[in-house]
């Protein structure tokens, strides 16, 4: 589905998706599971407008800076052999051949319904011992860059990396990524008695009333023209700051300080994000994705 949406631009021809592989995939872009099966109905459904249509809004991305590149790399038919990534990594990072500053934003040629992810290429720093003949990880590799939340003042940012999802995302990335277990919200509430003396009964029902409503506040309607994003593992000091975890945005700014960073939108396309390339994020109602809804 996303993949097939990737190829489809304005919100005028709808895309339609049926899981075919309903045992492995929850399918939450598709029509619902019995339609697998019975998809003649489905069609008769569609036929008679027994449907609503859902505009699931989508992210555009401008790129701009030095040594920028607008040629995506497609992961579904790139994959590294083990011995590839040894020799990545053993490479020492170079920063992209500079062209000229680009003085005008670029529009990459896709939309990201789902979600983008910004951080280092390799996650993890690989050590690779010849006479064990053995690979072993390291710590993570951090990402380095300068974040402007809705034309804000820009903060130096590094942590494990950057998503921005859509509403359709949402269930999957914002959701996952800061969602609060019963046991945390527990501890919260307890300190906040013990500290603010609140004449408080924590028991269990409370707790999980706090948490459901914490958690639901992640997950937004994918017609919202808004962008969620989520700062994964930020490293606060002297240096580094990080006012905002999480929030939602109707535009951001990303001014890269990696050296072998990528930009990946919707799991599938990505492209170079190196020192000195600037990303800007924004909704436009005109790039939303028709579908519709199929009740069961």
């Amino acid at each position: 589905m996303l993949l097939s949406a990737s190829k489809v631009f304005g919100r005028i021809k709808p895309v339609i998706g049926v899981n075919t592989d309903p045992e492995r995939s929850q399918g939450h872009l598709c029509l619902p599971v019995r339609y697998t099966q019975c998809f003649a109905e489905a069609l008769q459904k569609l036929h008679r407008g027994e449907f609503r249509w859902l505009w699931r809004q989508r992210i555009r991305i401008s790129l701009e800076g030095a040594g920028i590149k607008t040629h995506p790399v497609d992961l579904h038919e790139q994959q590294l052999s083990l011995q590839q990534h040894i020799i990545a990594h053993r490479s020492t990072a170079q920063p992209a051949s500079c062209s000229p500053v680009n003085c005008e934003p670029q529009l990459l040629p896709v939309r990201a319904l789902n979600e983008v992810f910004v951080g280092e290429s390799l996650s993890s720093r690989l050590r690779y011992h010849s006479h064990k003949q053995s690979l072993k990880f390291s710590l993570h590799r951090a990402s380095y860059y300068e974040i402007s939340i809705d034309d804000g003042p820009w903060e130096k940012h590094k942590n494990s990396g950057l998503n921005m999802c859509t509403g359709t995302g949402s269930k999957a990335w914002s959701y996952n990524i800061n969602r609060l277990a019963c046991q945390e919200v527990e501890d919260l509430l307890s300190i906040a008695k013990q500290k603010g003396n609140v004449d408080l009964t924590i028991n269990r029902e409370l707790v999980e009333q706090v948490t459901d409503h914490y958690n639901q506040s992640l997950i937004f309607c994918p017609e919202e023209p808004k962008i969620f994003f989520s700062i994964r593992e930020p490293i606060v000091n002297r240096v580094f700051t990080s006012s905002q975890h999480r929030g939602f945005t109707s535009k951001m700014c990303v001014r890269s300080r990696c050296w072998d960073a990528c930009m990946v939108v919707d799991g599938g396309t990505s492209f170079e994000f190196n020192d000195g390339a600037i990303a800007t994020l924004t909704v436009d109602e005109e790039d939303a994705l028709c579908t519709v809804v199929l009740e069961d």
